[in-house]
């Protein structure tokens, strides 16, 4: 079923802002440059296009695979000679567009930054209706492997729809025994992360989360914290968030306890920060596509 023209436009707008922004970070971030400066100036110039963020900048170095966006005041820096991921989400209306780049400071990895491009390449080339998502896995995970490297096997493409980011349905980047097909009209974020051929090859949680998503209402004990959900619900519903963009509460001397509160509530929940089993470093290629009747489209 092809997409409505309205909803076409809107998801064509939100590529179109979230490849500018992309390609401007690309050319912008620098060893030794703070991460915040990295995050928020990819979110401010999605603002200033047009837009909204669909989530916060992720900036993930070296072996942090994905999820890792500035808190408050962090004070982290872009090391010397790194792997540097940055992910970009954009919204026009809910309509969401998602893109990665890795950009690499050490050129013993330059092969291995070329090889998720590829395999991105390669992803954008298969995808059409009818295409069994096994097919679909297989084949990134031969042309990563056929270079010599690893797909991390617990990250995954995913579908997109209005307002959701992760929409249900997975585009794996390992041969994965599935009766799921690719249907016309759908949007994916396609993205290969890949590995050195000696690593893990799967991410896990590491403790802290930066990246916050409204779950429930929930009763909650402090009027404060019921202010502050509301808040969230209404400014970003579904889509992911960073304290960040909670600044005028932040200063509220109440905010810590409130803040707390959602998250053991669970009315809030964070996205844990992944970083490859091994300590591996990782790199990372995306867009975002729509699937047509003849194969895909790039938004991104």
């Amino acid at each position: 079923m092809a997409v409505p023209t309205e909803d076409l436009e809107k998801y064509q707008r939100a590529g179109k802002i979230a490849r500018e922004v992309r390609e401007e970070i690309k050319r912008t971030v620098r060893e030794g440059m703070p991460i915040i400066d990295i995050c928020e100036k990819a979110e401010t110039l999605t603002r200033e296009k047009g837009g909204k963020p669909a989530f916060p900048c992720n900036v993930s170095v070296n072996e942090i695979a994905a999820h890792y966006t500035s808190p408050p005041k962090d004070k982290q820096t872009i090391p010397e000679r790194s792997i540097v991921k940055v992910d970009i989400g954009v919204h026009v209306d809910g309509y969401i567009a998602d893109t990665a780049t890795s950009v690499c400071f050490d050129s013993e990895y330059d092969y291995m930054v070329n090889t998720a491009e590829e395999a991105l390449e390669k992803a954008v080339e298969l995808l059409r209706p009818g295409l069994s998502i096994t097919r679909f896995g297989s084949t990134i995970q031969k042309t990563i492997k056929t270079r010599g490297f690893k797909p991390v096997s617990n990250l995954t493409g995913h579908l997109i729809r209005r307002y959701l980011i992760h929409a249900g349905k997975s585009l794996p980047n390992i041969f994965n025994l599935s009766t799921s097909r690719i249907k016309e009209g759908e949007v994916y974020g396609v993205e290969p992360f890949v590995t050195v051929a000696k690593a893990a090859g799967r991410v896990e949680n590491l403790r802290e989360a930066h990246i916050f998503r409204y779950a429930k209402n929930k009763s909650l004990k402090d009027p404060y914290a019921k202010r502050l959900l509301d808040h969230i619900r209404k400014n970003f519903m579904t889509l992911p968030f960073t304290e960040r963009w909670l600044s005028k509460f932040a200063s509220s001397s109440g905010y810590k306890t409130a803040f707390s509160e959602l998250l053991s509530s669970k009315a809030v929940v964070g996205y844990p920060v992944f970083v490859e089993a091994s300590r591996n470093l990782v790199a990372q290629a995306e867009h975002t596509v729509l699937v047509v009747k003849d194969g895909c489209v790039v938004l991104t």
